[in-house]
């Protein structure tokens, strides 16, 4: 373990402040220069999503590693809301670990998928990276008019198969570009708790910490640590959808939204810190 405490800590959540909503890629090249100075520099970098642990290593660790990420950089990826998680360093990688408890039943599975093919196949996919949780998602070549209307009726369809199952301990989660079908006991703050776990048995935890999401469900991520006694400060790329009242700051990068706030929140950290 690293004998100095690092001076800050993030929690970041994937899709909007770091990829894309559009391309479902990272989109700004400062984005990823800024990722592996800050990790470089020895702070602890978890990102905390609903998206897979295969999506998180192709489009996110793999840039970064191409644009020099050390071996010691201390990154960590906490997946399907905390189902899933991996991470130390590259030098001390022990792979992925997986909640078998929360996993969706292979039968609701199997139904979801069929279900996603034969009816609403022309606007949405079943993504099969996914080891716990289900999520069909917006396809690219599809309008978000076009999806938002679509989705609403996956959901219904969704929640009637998720009944006739008596899964009383699953629901259904939409977001403006997926729908997920996963355990009532996942969220932003088991992530959240599953991330310090990682970075207290690989290193020191800092005391200062900002989370970064855009969804009024990444709150939790602050919400946990400020709970638990941390100084920490969140940042919501996504303001529009109404910022709700906290006991710890909120902070918004202007007229700058998702990714572009990203980007900011990030650049403006290596100036502080390198």
């Amino acid at each position: 373990m690293t004998s100095s405490i690092p001076p800050l800590g993030l929690l970041l959540d994937v899709d909007g402040p770091i990829a894309s909503p559009v391309t479902r890629t990272i989109a700004i090249a400062s984005i990823v220069d800024d990722l592996v100075t800050l990790a470089n520099l020895g702070l602890p970098i978890a990102f905390n999503t609903g998206r897979s642990d295969a999506f998180v290593r192709d489009e996110v660790l793999k840039p970064l590693l191409a644009a020099g990420l050390t071996t010691s950089a201390r990154v960590y990826g906490v997946c399907e809301k905390g189902a899933v998680w991996f991470g130390g360093t590259l030098d001390t990688f022990s792979g992925v670990h997986v909640d078998e408890s929360v996993a969706v039943p292979s039968a609701v599975v199997t139904e979801l998928r069929a279900l996603t093919g034969e009816e609403f196949g022309d606007t949405m996919f079943f993504d099969e990276t996914k080891r716990s949780m289900v999520s069909v998602e917006q396809r690219t070549d599809v309008s978000s008019e076009t999806y938002l209307a679509e989705q609403k009726r996956f959901d219904s369809r969704a929640q009637q198969i998720l009944d006739r199952h008596g899964l009383d301990g699953f629901r259904v989660d939409p977001t403006i570009i997926a729908t997920d079908i996963e355990s009532v006991e996942l969220g932003k703050a088991l992530g959240a708790r599953r991330a310090l776990e990682l970075m207290g048995a690989s290193g020191e935890i800092p005391r200062l910490w900002r989370t970064i999401g855009d969804s009024r469900s990444d709150y939790a991520m602050a919400d946990y640590l400020h709970e638990n006694g941390y100084e920490v400060a969140h940042v919501d790329v996504y303001p529009s959808d109404g910022v709700p009242e906290r006991p710890y700051r909120v902070i918004t990068e202007g007229d700058a939204i998702h990714d572009e706030a990203g980007a900011r929140f990030l650049s403006h950290w290596v100036r502080e810190l390198a």
